[in-house]
């Protein structure tokens, strides 16, 4: 029995021996190394210079944050940097701090993760580290709820959207909407090819010594601790504003302001945080986000940039230029209000353009005013000296207050002339279908023939909302001379071929007093002079459009026409019929041989190989010429040569043959040219050689009123110019002083 005992006290103590020896070797390999660093807290108090900012901490609540474990990088101002503040400020000490201006230092001084300076300038991608692509770091501050008034002028409890607006998502529950502390790293600004110039822009008083913070430098780096990393700084760093705020608490943008909270802004109700804010304070009041409207680049709001990755907020920022209120005023008052009374009665989509030509997706560095690009593709058109008056590197962007509004495109260019004329509306919801871009671009020169709904309506064009649901396809064609209408679709080609043939591209035609020809975005021409345009289907009826006014754009010219531009509804061979009919018309030999030729139907004037919808251009040697291709045997004729005439009806069948060769060689197969000086170059004909190679013809058109036709033998041909330019379907026909041949 003894024994057994003994044994019991033996295997006791050796089990006691064992635990405590393990519980040794787990508290060395578990436990707190010796050599660690102390926490944040017991590092800046055993530094001893930081007093204040260890009062500010305390009075903050975020002792006990800092005093155990976690992952933090603190910029900490010393006791000197405060005493500047307290001083700046009129304040007394750390004493006339509450625990809530203390927690705004406090946290935002204190930086998610711990960041050493190598790694300060780089930024954490969802794929790993992308070096020196990072200027800004997320916070622990955010502003939480605040009091608002909603755009009905109701005070309420108003929360910000923490993500831009798409669709009816524009918050996320459970997000603080933190804000972002701008730091400024050698690696950064020169891995973006900035330099010292583009922070002392923002801080002038503050020298650029390749690791600033804010308007701080940063005095001691890297300083380890249990739970982060300290960098000590010379400046106590305040929390900054967003741009939603920094704008609602500038007097001198309150205009701006004004056009954002009635136009772009609405309150929306938040269920989630009402019901904790309801919990939390014990309050009955509602809570509503604030929320911009999906149409604009970003919502100055939100402090998360595009959270297209987690980190993105840390690579970029936004960027907004504001005009000052008298700056805006005038703007308003003398181009969107040019044809309006107010801006209410504005389209809503001219506000959303003006707001967004502000507003940049990126960062607008000082140095790139010229190569950045807003969300409409436009660099910004300010001078940084002169047209610069406030200019504050915030939370969540980059702001500008200027004395100059953003010139945008569409307001600007020859398009603006329509858009912002309530008269023009008609066109406006044309061009916007396809050309809106195109035309609004000051890069391109433009001619443009407007239009006006009353011009649109005459002609039996009108827009009916009762015919879809679909905006772009609420239109009718009611036919002036009778017939069934068009509506929808059927109607809206007949508009787009028309639209088409008012827009000139390439060109901006200054002066229409002298005739001449323009080829529209339509691939047609029309015709001016004087203070008439006609295309060819105003030569139809006949109906000459008028000029009624005339104004300059950035990108060319405006003329304001009374009537439509029409197409012709004709066959080219019915065109060539009315020229060609007299008998003293010099057109009249070439449509004797047409008329009669196998190819051709007089009844509908149908030419085969010529297919409606496509583009040709007609050569049409006149009467001489003809007379002389029938000596030369390229026509069919009577008589001895040189005084051979013309057989226009021929019986044989190679005669026949002939015929259809020579017209159908000077025929330019999909394409339109006439006398402006515009294009040049070799192109094909309708006429293939029997091994089915194509025929083809030189035009030199270099100069305006002055083509000449080379055939493939290099004999020459002039122009007419007197009569020529005929404007056809899709066509155009000209009067040539010579044939032309293939060998």
């Amino acid at each position: 029995m003894f024994r057994t005992k003994a044994s019991i006290v033996l295997v006791l103590l050796f089990s006691l021996l064992a635990v405590q020896c393990r519980k040794k070797a787990l508290d060395e390999y578990y436990g707190r190394p010796v050599n660690l660093e102390p926490p944040i807290y017991q590092t800046l108090a055993a530094k001893g210079n930081f007093k204040t900012l260890l009062t500010a901490i305390d009075k903050a609540g975020y002792k006990n944050t800092l005093s155990a474990a976690g992952y933090w990088t603190l910029f900490a101002p010393h006791d000197s940097a405060f005493q500047v503040y307290f001083t700046a400020n009129g304040l007394s000490g750390i004493d006339a701090l509450d625990s809530a201006a203390c927690r705004k230092i406090v946290t935002y001084c204190l930086v998610y993760n711990a960041f050493k300076q190598e790694r300060i300038a780089d930024y954490q991608s969802n794929l790993g580290w992308v070096e020196n692509a990072s200027f800004k770091r997320r916070t622990a501050s955010y502003t939480g709820i605040y009091d608002a008034v909603n755009t009905a002028g109701a005070s309420i409890k108003a929360i910000a959207s923490n993500r831009n607006t798409f669709g009816t998502f524009f918050y996320v529950d459970a997000d603080n909407n933190n804000k972002y502390m701008p730091i400024f790293e050698t690696g950064y600004v020169t891995g973006k090819s900035l330099s010292a110039y583009d922070y002392n822009y923002f801080y002038p008083a503050t020298t650029f010594k390749g690791f600033n913070v804010v308007d701080a430098n940063v005095t001691e780096r890297d300083l380890p601790a249990e739970n982060g990393v300290i960098h000590v700084i010379n400046k106590v760093v305040t929390a900054l504003p967003s741009l939603d705020q920094y704008i609602g608490n500038s007097p001198q943008y309150s205009e701006f302001k004004k056009i954002l909270e009635k136009y772009v802004v609405q309150y929306v109700y938040n269920a989630t945080v009402t019901q904790n804010y309801k919990n939390i304070t014990g309050s009955t009041a509602d809570v509503f986000t604030k929320v911009y409207n999906a149409s604009l680049a970003f919502s100055p709001n939100n402090e998360n940039f595009l959270k297209l990755q987690d980190n993105d907020g840390q690579s970029d920022t936004y960027s907004m230029f504001v005009p000052e209120n008298a700056t805006l005023t005038n703007y308003i008052n003398t181009v969107l209000l040019e044809h309006y009374t107010s801006l209410d009665a504005l389209p809503i989509n001219v506000i959303y353009d003006f707001v967004n030509a502000h507003m940049w997706r990126t960062a607008v560095w000082p140095s790139k005013f010229s190569s950045t690009f807003n969300s409409v593709g436009e660099e910004a058109r300010f001078d940084v000296n002169t047209n610069v008056l406030d200019k504050k590197i915030l939370s969540n962007g980059i702001f500008y207050g200027t004395n100059k509004v953003q010139d945008a495109n569409v307001f600007s260019s020859v398009y603006g002339k329509a858009y912002l004329d309530p008269n023009y509306s008609m066109m406006t919801s044309l061009l916007n279908l396809d050309l809106k871009f195109q035309v609004s671009n000051i890069n391109q020169k433009y001619t443009l023939f407007l239009i006006s709904n009353a011009a649109f309506n005459a002609a039996g064009y009108y827009v009916d909302p009762t015919v879809s649901n679909n905006l772009n396809e609420q239109w009718r064609y009611i036919p002036p001379g009778g017939g069934a209408h068009l509506t929808g679709t059927s109607a809206l080609v007949r508009l787009q071929r028309i639209l088409n043939m008012h827009v000139v591209p390439g060109r901006d035609i200054t002066s229409i007093t002298a005739p001449g020809v323009a080829l529209t975005y339509s691939g047609e021409f029309v015709k001016y002079s004087g203070t008439t345009v006609v295309a060819a289907g105003n030569n139809d009826k006949p109906n000459v459009a008028n000029v009624l006014n005339k104004k300059t754009a950035k990108n060319g010219t405006v003329y304001y026409l009374d009537k439509i531009l029409e197409f012709s509804e004709k066959t080219i061979g019915k065109h060539i019929e009315a020229l060609g009919t007299p008998t003293t018309s010099d057109y009249n030999f070439f449509w004797q041989y047409l008329r009669n030729a196998t190819i051709y139907n007089f009844s509908t004037g149908e030419i085969q190989q010529v297919a409606s919808g496509t583009f040709y251009t007609f050569f049409i040697p006149d009467n001489n010429a003809i007379r002389a291709a029938v000596n030369a045997g390229l026509l069919p004729g009577t008589g001895t040569a040189p005084n051979k005439v013309p057989l226009f009806n021929p019986t044989l069948l190679a005669d026949r043959e002939k015929v259809a060769n020579f017209i159908y060689y000077h025929i330019l197969n999909k394409k339109t040219l006439a006398t402006d000086g515009q294009e040049s170059g070799t192109i094909e004909t309708l006429y293939k050689f029997p091994n089915g190679d194509p025929s083809t013809i030189f035009i030199n058109n270099s100069t305006p009123n002055n083509m000449v036709v080379n055939d493939m033998t290099s004999r020459s041909a002039n122009i007419i110019v007197a009569k020529s330019n005929n404007l056809s379907n899709r066509c155009v026909i000209h009067l040539l002083d010579n044939y032309l041949k293939t060998n």
